[in-house]
């Protein structure tokens, strides 16, 4: 794993985040969005193994509801391909701008 890929996994996961670790799923799963498509799904299922709310009467209250909403919006965007990874394969779709030039046929 190359510095661009690891500059756009801690870009997308924090500057906390376990290098080696990353390695490590790097060289299992092949491609940088992937490895954090793995990595958000792992947080966002540990959220909500957990009460969404938590309130002492008169104290405090918690509320994860929206940390959940976060998480899923940015595994949403990743699946969009948004944004590019360095490791992704070039667009090949046939929806964006082309350049068609037009030539005049020789008469007979």
């Amino acid at each position: 794993m190359d510095t661009a890929l690891q500059a756009w996994l801690q870009a997308q996961l924090g500057r906390d985040v376990d290098l080696t670790d990353l390695e490590t799923r790097y060289t299992r799963l092949g491609t940088a969005r992937v490895v954090a498509l793995e990595v958000l799904r792992e947080r966002l299922a540990a959220l909500r193994a957990q009460p969404a709310t938590v309130t002492v009467s008169g104290v405090v209250g918690v509320g994860y509801a929206e940390n959940i909403k976060a998480y899923e919006r940015q595994i949403a965007a990743l699946e969009n391909g948004d944004p590019p990874a360095p490791d992704d394969d070039p667009d090949t779709s046939t929806n964006g701008i082309g350049l068609l030039f037009l030539q005049a046929r020789a008469r007979r």
